[in-house]
């Protein structure tokens, strides 16, 4: 039986319309980060993820709900986190986020009502207002904030994205077999 727990209400507004969640977006400055930039002497940019998140996203992928990143900013950082994790639906550096995310809904044969979405700031309203079920961190711009169904616990940057994750698996009803699939194995599968 699992620890973890969210009020039932919360459960079913998560699973979305439909067939359930199918898609899941996440933006990454203030979601997958803290939201801090760092910037080297060279102009480098450094970025911290946190590796609950990770598993969280993986963890998607084998409840067969697809993480997608769709990032206002582009970085190295960035894309070798996403190419690290094995997410192969990202855009990077777009100031509309719903002209990026349209086509790609359509490629993968997705409603806004199958789609859950993750954000912070005002770039991220278009998806979250259109979006099945809608997640902010606490650290959040307030129109963001009041814009989703689901405010999590966690910050951004240090678990926040796992929160929703877990939240979606629990609601989609994968979150006891991949529990249970990390306790009956040696490895608990594969390590963000």
């Amino acid at each position: 039986m699992a620890a973890l727990r969210f009020p039932p209400e919360l459960l079913v507004k998560a699973q979305g319309s439909g067939l359930g969640v199918k898609l899941a977006i996440f933006d990454v400055d203030g979601v997958l980060t803290d939201g801090r930039i760092y910037i080297g002497e060279a102009g480098e940019s450094f970025k911290a993820f946190a590796t609950l998140d990770g598993h969280g996203l993986k963890m998607l992928q084998q409840a067969g709900i697809t993480p997608v990143v769709i990032t206002g900013r582009d970085s190295p950082a960035v894309r070798r986190r996403v190419a690290d994790l094995g997410l192969p639906h990202a855009v990077y550096g777009v100031k509309d986020k719903l002209a990026a995310a349209t086509p790609l809904l359509a490629r993968l044969g997705a409603s806004w009502g199958e789609v859950a979405a993750m954000g912070d700031d005002w770039p991220d309203l278009p998806l979250l207002s259109r979006a099945g079920f809608a997640c902010a961190p606490p650290g959040a711009h307030a129109e963001v904030l009041a814009a989703a169904h689901h405010v999590t616990r966690a910050p951004a940057g240090f678990g926040a994205a796992r929160e929703c994750c877990d939240l979606l698996l629990m609601a989609g009803g994968h979150y006891e077999r991949l529990l249970h699939a990390h306790h009956d194995t040696l490895d608990g599968g594969a390590q963000p």
